[in-house]
């Protein structure tokens, strides 16, 4: 790999694609720790909360509203 610090040639070549990859990824990974969260909750209120049907609506309803978000933000 090119030191990009170091070497002006480089610096301009990859940078917008090596942004927009770590973008990308840094979106997956809150994505994925948010419905992580969200599983979680409504497994507590299905079980521990005796909610079934309200722990399945708010799972089902939110992973619908985190997929909205997430391919309408940039």
């Amino acid at each position: 790999m090119a030191d990009i610090v170091q070497d002006p040639r480089l610096s301009d070549q990859d940078l917008p694609a090596h942004l927009q990859t770590f973008n990308g990824f840094s979106k997956l990974i809150l994505f994925a720790i948010l419905h992580i969260a969200l599983v979680l909750g409504c497994l507590a209120l299905a079980f521990l909360g005796n909610a079934p049907v309200v722990a399945t609506l708010l799972g089902v309803g939110g992973t619908v509203v985190l997929l909205a978000v997430f391919a309408i933000t940039n």
